[in-house]
């Protein structure tokens, strides 16, 4: 095929990544329509398998990472999608756990630049964004491998989000809460008309613990799509007594843990595990970056993706508790995108933090600015406050300016600042895949 004079060719991955990281400029065209078209000119791989697909403003990523550890335990065969990643793109699109590798992604672009192309000359609007592309991998890098089952992470959103154009085995509404409001609405509302939008006819749904307003929009959604409801509250109470235990730290990852057990039993017949298989595969759950305890340098660190409101709620319980066993209280390094997540997070992690660092998230145009972030540092903290930038704080691998050896770091806010963090400690050479965000 001779490729259009507008086409690059993609020698290697830096030759993609510089290509994925433009189509960023397309936008996030909010709608399935181009989605559709690719995928089926793809031949609709994501028809290939059966799906569970998973949405939520918190724990969805951690919903998806537990089902997906029970039915490997299981014996089966999974694939499993999820975003952002944290410091390899490959993380996204995994079989039993195995990243995507960098030749297969090149590979894969190669392989659909020309289509997306071709519908770009069409209509420029058609041409696939950064996301579509990554989700195209996905479904047919999981055909092709042939997996028993995927676990599809929404991106954002649901009704709209590029990975609707599935028909699940079970529709997953982890939560609902005021999060991306500038696209998703102002109202848990209307936040929950566009998550219900995964909702399919006849399809199971399995629904976190969900505040009034938003529970009776999916349960209306359900009834008038014929869906049997399964709810975490009315199996497993309000309490924490009944539900289901797991490694991840945190009461909310047992509820998370809960749903995910809805999940399970809600499967067909044919993806029937023990609850010995379920115990075990919640006790093996492999999620980084969400209460993640490392020592390096001499210095224990843990990295927390509390990256909204409910994720401050999260956060307070796992960094109180962190206190309360230590009896010292960290240096928190922190970093978040807008105003509305700074005024939840800031003062949160300033009721527990021996010193505040606050950082400009890289790579990110919503990022706040320090000077942002300072305003809502409250006016009692009598610890230290330091404006600075990742790289001063995180300068080599092992490397930290924040604290003494033998001190606790948290680093918090932001996913991708989480991820930033994490490639400058642990790599010689960061992997500088930031970038690659959406």
């Amino acid at each position: 095929m001779k490729l259009p004079a507008t086409m690059p060719f993609l020698r290697d991955y830096a030759a993609v990544r510089n290509y994925l990281y433009g189509l960023k400029h397309h936008g996030a065209k909010f709608g399935i329509d181009r989605m559709r078209l690719l995928s089926e000119r793809l031949g609709n791989p994501h028809a290939h398998f059966p799906v569970v697909h998973v949405v939520g403003t918190n724990g969805k990523g951690s919903v998806a990472a537990m089902v997906e550890s029970v039915l490997r335990r299981g014996g089966f065969k999974t694939g499993l999608y999820t975003s952002p990643h944290l410091l390899h793109q490959g993380e996204r699109v995994q079989v039993d756990r195995i990243n995507l590798t960098e030749a297969e992604i090149v590979a894969y672009v190669r392989e659909l630049q020309p289509l997306a192309s071709e519908l770009g000359v069409r209509d420029p609007d058609d041409h696939p964004s950064f996301f579509e592309f990554m989700t195209a991998m996905a479904f047919v890098h999981f055909m092709r491998h042939h997996v028993d089952i995927a676990i599809i992470e929404v991106g954002l959103g649901g009704r709209l989000d590029a990975t609707n154009v599935v028909e699940p085995e079970v529709s997953v509404i982890a939560s609902i809460g005021l999060d991306h409001t500038e696209i998703l609405g102002t109202t848990l509302g209307s936040i929950a008309t566009e998550k219900s939008g995964v909702i399919k006819p006849g399809r199971p749904v399995v629904i976190g613990r969900l505040q009034p307003e938003a529970e009776s929009v999916i349960r209306k959604a359900a009834v008038d799509r014929g869906c049997p409801v399964d709810s975490l509250v009315e199996v497993f109470g309000d309490g924490l007594g009944r539900l289901p235990l797991t490694n991840l730290e945190g009461s909310f990852q047992r509820a998370n843990a809960g749903v995910a057990k809805l999940v399970l039993r809600r499967l067909p017949p044919r993806f029937a595990v023990s609850e010995e298989t379920i115990r075990r595969g919640l006790q093996e759950v492999n999620w980084p970056g969400r209460w993640q305890r490392l020592a390096i340098g001499g210095r224990e660190f843990v990295f927390d993706a509390a990256h909204n409101p409910d994720g401050a709620v999260c956060l307070e319980e796992n960094i109180s508790r962190f206190v309360g066993e230590t009896g010292r209280r960290p240096h928190v390094v922190l970093g978040v995108l807008g105003a509305a997540r700074a005024a939840a997070i800031v003062p949160t992690a300033a009721r527990y933090a021996r010193s505040l660092h606050l950082v400009l998230v890289p790579h990110q145009p919503r990022a706040s600015s320090v000077e942002e972030l300072r305003v809502f540092v409250p006016a009692d903290f009598t610890g230290p406050v330091d404006c600075s930038r990742v790289d001063e704080l995180f300068p080599a691998a092992g490397v930290c300016t924040v604290g003494r050896r033998g001190e606790a770091v948290v680093v918090t806010g932001s996913i991708y600042l989480v991820g930033e963090v994490m490639d400058r400690l642990l790599n010689e050479q960061p992997l500088g895949q930031g970038k690659l965000q959406d």
